[in-house]
């Protein structure tokens, strides 16, 4: 058995210490799960530097996440696939509850894993090539804009070196709108190109799409409904981008990118089960994982089905199988009416960490309104940047926002850090609509006040049935 690949990748320097204090840039408190998911990608880069049979029997330490809505757990998965670079799909578990969908297509995931690793690899593969394929789509844009002239070709003495001439001004002429090509001065002049693309999915079959067929149909569907050739009238600058694309994919090892990306897939690929607590069967015994009438059954069959693929099989897909031994699974959920002790307990048992998140309160949301990069104040900002308006915000705006959301999920709902944008966005609705009327006034500056928060926010929270639509 071989060795498993060294991966090239940052991983090398993502030790745990660093990723927590990269997830700290984006989400607020939560440190336990940033912990446990910081030490469960770094194992998987320890694993894959051992030898081959030491590493096979090093199973992932798949993770599952309890806490309530809107306190962080999708976005640390999503963070934390952008800064590993890992392939990565979010699912909903309770997708495959649906009558006549759950069973062999809760592979489906996998499959949609592989896909999402395929566009990684191809896109790393692509810009490996495309310094090498610019310059063979200019020579492309070149022949539409200039193209061959035709003629006899039966050449007599004479007519050769009139035609070594022809040639010469030809090629002068190439050069030159080469140059032109270059600086972009022909950029808004129209050509006609061919585009080739791909045929969409038979009628008959547009409710399932591909990735839900057999491996081997979808193959055959794909042998039989050859590529479309369309002209289309664009613009030099977009023929050339065309042009480049057809190019690079021209250059591609096709193969080579199967391999690498069903690789990258089963080292590391990371699924992210989400409500995984609408699958659990609570009131039923601790055996079988909850009860066995109406929709227990269709719950202890989903949990059935999930079990395999979380402990190791393998999943046929059109590009090749794929091992799911050593994915990395990431399950969520609220557990507002069951309890981790619902599921299967084989299930429960391939989930070895297990991580509670804390509700967000008041001094959470003053953190989330004012630390991470991509806040809603500065997005608010940003936005209304663009008409010139520039927004400033008091410390106690600040803590009025805080203090409503706080306020609305105890009287609500609790949706955490979601009741803030409900907040901002009902706190800027005026603002937003007149904006460029204010800086037409030459207002261009607009501090917000905790006044004006209570204003735009407090009376419709103060009443109940209100709030109810629109908080």
């Amino acid at each position: 058995m071989p060795t498993p690949p060294r991966t090239a990748s940052p991983a090398t320097s993502l030790t745990p210490r660093r990723i927590v204090d990269e997830l700290d840039r984006y989400i607020i408190g939560q440190q336990a799960a940033k912990r446990a998911v910081a030490v469960a990608i770094r194992n998987r880069w320890r694993r894959q530097q051992l030898s081959a049979d030491v590493a096979q029997e090093i199973p992932p330490k798949n993770i599952i996440m309890v806490g309530p809505t809107g306190v962080g757990k999708t976005e640390i998965a999503r963070r934390l696939a952008t800064l590993t670079g890992a392939p990565f799909v979010k699912v909903e578990a309770s997708r495959y509850t649906e009558v006549g969908y759950h069973g062999r297509d809760v592979e489906s995931m996998v499959r949609d894993l592989l896909e999402q690793a395929l566009q990684i690899v191809r896109r790393e593969q692509a810009d490996s090539v495309r310094e090498k394929a610019a310059p063979l789509a200019v020579e492309r844009l070149i022949d539409v804009l200039l193209p061959p002239t035709g003629g006899s070709t039966t050449l007599s003495a004479a007519s050769i070196t009139a035609t070594d001439d022809s040639l010469e001004r030809r090629e002068h002429a190439r050069a030159r709108l080469r140059e032109q090509l270059e600086s972009g001065v022909l950029d808004e002049r129209e050509v006609e190109i061919t585009v080739t693309s791909k045929p969409s999915t038979p009628a008959m079959f547009a409710g399932m799409g591909m990735d839900q067929m057999d491996p081997d149909m979808a193959n055959m569907f794909e042998r039989l409904l050859p590529a479309q050739n369309k002209r289309r009238r664009v613009t030099v600058a977009e023929a050339r981008r065309i042009l480049t694309e057809q190019e690079t994919d021209k250059l591609l090892d096709r193969d080579k990118i199967t391999s690498e990306a069903i690789r990258r897939c089963e080292q590391s690929g990371i699924i992210f089960l989400d409500e995984i607590d609408k699958i659990a069967t609570p009131g039923g015994d601790a055996s079988g994982g909850g009860g066995g009438r109406g929709p227990d059954v269709s719950r202890q069959g989903v949990q059935r089905d999930l079990l395999p693929i979380v402990e190791g099989s393998t999943v046929n897909t059109r590009h090749g199988t794929v091992k799911t031994d050593h994915i990395l699974f990431i399950a969520a959920g609220a557990f507002h009416s069951a309890a981790v002790s619902d599921l299967m307990p084989e299930l429960q048992g391939r989930f070895p960490i297990r991580v509670e998140l804390s509700p967000l309160g008041r001094e959470d949301f003053i953190r989330i309104l004012t630390e991470p990069g991509n806040a809603l104040t500065r997005q608010q900002q940003s936005l209304l940047g663009v008409e010139g308006l520039e927004v400033r915000f008091e410390p106690a705006a600040i803590e009025a926002m805080a203090e409503l959301a706080a306020r609305a999920n105890a009287t609500m709902e609790n949706i955490g850090a979601r009741r803030l944008m409900t907040i901002v966005e009902k706190v800027f609705e005026e603002i937003n609509f007149d904006a460029s009327e204010r800086v037409d006034r030459g207002e261009k500056e607009l501090t917000l006040t905790a006044e004006f928060v209570q204003r735009q926010v407090g009376p419709i929270l103060g009443d109940q049935d209100l709030s109810r639509f629109v908080l």
